[in-house]
């Protein structure tokens, strides 16, 4: 966007699910946000989203969005399969773009998007709200300051029992489902926003389910220097969903890192340093921010959340499940 552009951002919306249906409430919480049009493939569903939310345009594509001139940037909150189509179409009718996590079905589709991206000169990003959230701000801070000292370990697990529905989206192997790209990538990309590089090494154990797709896994990382990532997930088991940094000087505490409102740095022989975040909504508004911060200042990536980052993290999972012998579906 050029100097002197409006500090309005009309954002449209990418499938009328429930995690758009969470963006959309935050947008009310970011400064310049305004929601014009959403689509979908079901029209009755998208009817619906639109009037719940109060937005005047509905289509029934990613096409569509991009084709509307009332658009600037397109949230797209679809399943995984159909993410590097949307981007895709959005991109080539001129829209910068935020999509959910996990990005794209593997490396070679995120890399086809960072180079149409290039070609467009747009902004593209994937939502990895967690990063966004003012106490992981404050780890930020306080790993490029060297608080904790050299980083030795990192403990990060993200796991929830999403109970048995095998035709379900996170059982469905076609639908993209699985514990890695659903729940782990959180914790695999929390390693990369720690360490700032992807692992020298992987190690790791799988539990493939009945509907062939990974239920729960444990990962071992290795970084050069002699640096370790413990990291575990699962779509069908509880975890505490904790963060742990440990460091030569000490260590923080990330608790439920993934939402977290608060972030603990424990200096050997001080008092814990504390960070806060009392915020009365979820969190996704800030990755929001950034994004329109990026284009307002014509910004074709964030620095905190690179496009470059995204394909390299797509890139490990890509290895994980190499290990595993286990192909995402068709859909």
């Amino acid at each position: 966007m050029s100097e002197g552009a409006p500090s309005t951002i009309r954002w449209g919306i990418m499938g009328p699910g429930g995690m758009s249906g969470g963006f959309v409430r935050d947008l009310a919480h970011a400064p310049g946000a305004v929601v014009t049009a959403v689509a979908g493939r079901d029209p009755e569903k998208t009817k619906s989203f639109a009037e719940k939310h109060g937005i005047l345009r509905t289509h029934g594509s990613a096409a569509g969005l991009a084709a509307d001139p009332e658009v600037d940037i397109v949230y797209i909150g679809t399943i995984h399969p159909v993410h590097k189509e949307n981007v895709l179409e959005c991109l080539a009718g001129g829209k910068h773009v935020l999509c959910e996590k996990p990005f794209t079905m593997d490396a070679d589709e995120a890399r086809e998007i960072e180079a149409a991206a290039a070609g467009k000169g747009l902004f593209v990003m994937e939502a990895m709200w967690t990063r966004f959230l003012p106490p992981i701000a404050a780890v930020r801070k306080w790993l490029a300051d060297g608080a904790v000292g050299e980083i030795k370990l990192l403990k990060a697990e993200f796991g929830f029992d999403a109970g048995w529905n095998p035709e379900g989206r996170l059982l469905n192997k076609q639908l993209g489902g699985g514990a890695l790209l659903d729940a782990g990538i959180y914790p695999v990309s929390f390693a990369s926003f720690v360490f700032g590089v992807q692992p020298s090494r992987i190690q790791s154990t799988v539990e493939i389910g009945e509907t062939g797709v990974d239920e729960r896994f444990s990962l071992l990382f290795d970084y050069e220097g002699g640096a370790a990532a413990s990291l575990h997930a699962s779509i069908r088991l509880g975890m505490n969903n904790d963060a742990w940094v440990y460091g030569t000087k000490g260590r923080i505490h990330i608790p439920g890192f993934l939402w977290t409102r608060r972030a603990e740095l424990h200096i050997d022989g001080q008092e814990p340093v504390i960070a806060e975040d009392n915020r009365d909504f979820s969190g996704h508004a800030y990755q929001a921010i950034e994004a329109m911060d990026c284009i307002r200042s014509s910004r074709t990536a964030s620095d905190i959340m690179p496009l470059n980052e995204t394909v390299e993290i797509m890139g490990t999972l890509d290895a994980i499940r190499a290990q595993w012998g286990l192909e995402h579906g068709s859909f």
